[in-house]
């Protein structure tokens, strides 16, 4: 049983459901002989990874959907073993170098090597070069960043790279000079709407209209978190009524419950309690900003206006050494640590 989100994915660029004057410039792109790295990047659930997808299907055909789960293994220069997970096809291969921390430049230029190196056998049935997407790479480091550069250069002849990026803040001018940047801007509220009828349509399900709008303003112009919010509300209660509550994700819940034990004790046995938290929320896999982001805001409102202030200016510090920095929790329990101490003073 797949999720909607994976079921109702659009699997070719001309059947997007909004941008569909980009969906025609790609379109177009891959209907030409020169083909340029290129980097998608906007905000999360705006659907970049869907326009890759539909993409690579558009340059190779549907044999780019048989997907295979690999590991690939590595030696660091200090000779220690690492291992990271590849979803790939025939003609593409899909990683997230970012996933082995520190050693993500080694994983960058081994892998860009062995695969630039393996040529097609028959390059009238397909494209002359093999793609690689890597996802995340604004949490790559500046190290890794830089031999993404050289490798780009060296073996444009056999691959390309397909570049997949929340903020462009972070990424070296050298490789973004390198690159044709594609912006997938956020989903309006009203197409977030469209697409979730459109769904409810083929689920054979009737939605209210001030459902609908709820789950889109709550969604905050998420399309993933939309789609996901939807199949939550089907599972809590169907026929579905105009006023039933749209239930939040669990995550989000479970940071609030932290946020209110760091308001209500500052402790530091407090803090030992609090910082198991962040640590189950960075393993399930919550991005680290959104963790911070969400963190902030509700300790801004449960505080005095005096105190708001100091927060932010301590938010904007920890948050800026959380992105130079590589150990995440660090930043984040220091920040906790920081309004513990400014709270009981208060």
């Amino acid at each position: 049983m797949a999720l909607w989100v994976d079921r109702y994915r659009p699997r070719e660029l001309a059947k997007l459901d909004y941008h569909k004057t980009q969906a025609n410039q790609l379109i177009n792109l891959c209907s030409q002989g020169d083909f340029p790295h290129l980097m998608f990047y906007g905000p999360s659930g705006a659907g970049k990874k869907t326009r890759i997808i539909c993409l690579l299907r558009e340059l190779y055909g549907p044999g780019v959907e048989r997907l295979r789960n690999e590991v690939m293994h590595f030696t660091t220069p200090s000779n220690k073993k690492i291992e990271i997970m590849t979803v790939s096809s025939n003609y593409h291969i899909e990683v997230n170098p970012s996933d082995v921390g520190i050693y993500d430049r080694v994983v960058i230029t081994d892998m860009i090597k062995q695969i630039a190196q393996t040529q097609q056998i028959d390059p009238t049935g397909q494209r002359d070069f093999k793609t690689i997407v890597l996802s995340e790479v604004d949490e790559l480091t500046k190290d890794a960043q830089h031999a993404l550069r050289r490798t780009m250069e060296k073996y444009v002849a056999t691959c390309r790279l397909v570049l997949c990026v929340n903020s462009t803040s972070r990424i070296i001018p050298a490789v973004k000079s390198r690159c044709l940047g594609i912006r997938v801007s956020a989903p309006t509220e009203e197409e977030i709407i469209g697409i979730m009828n459109t769904i409810c349509k083929k689920e054979g399900l009737h939605i209210p209209p001030e459902l609908a709008q709820r789950i889109a303003k709550k969604s905050e112009r998420n399309l993933r978190r939309a789609i996901l919010s939807l199949e939550a509300c089907k599972v809590q209660q169907y026929p579905f009524t105009a006023n039933q509550d749209v239930p939040d994700m669990d995550w989000q819940v479970y940071l609030r419950e932290t946020a209110n034990m760091i308001v209500q004790e500052q402790t530091p046995q407090r803090m030992e309690v609090v910082r198991e938290r962040l640590y189950e929320l960075l393993s399930q896999g919550i991005p680290p900003d959104i963790i911070f982001k969400g963190l902030v805001k509700i300790l801004v409102q449960n505080c005095d206006m005096s105190l708001k202030a100091q927060t932010l200016c301590y938010a904007g510090l920890y948050d800026h050494r959380m992105q130079r920095g590589s150990k995440h929790i660090f930043h984040l329990e220091a920040f906790v640590a920081q309004f513990m101490s400014l709270y009981k003073n208060f």
